[in-house]
């Protein structure tokens, strides 16, 4: 799984999310793409089980 080498501290606050994404919302190749609906935090094991498939 892809995560941080390093961190001073094991637990770290998740922040917020604020409003959509401006940029970064064009596929760069192919006719179709997800898209999420709402906001929200996605764990390091479903992204991961997402690129697998």
């Amino acid at each position: 799984m892809l995560q941080p080498r390093k961190s001073k501290y094991r637990k770290a606050f998740r922040g917020k999310n604020r409003g959509k994404a401006t940029r970064g919302t064009e596929l760069a190749f192919g006719e179709f793409g997800l898209r999420a609906t709402t906001g929200g935090h996605i764990a390091a094991k479903q992204i991961e089980a997402a690129r697998k498939k």
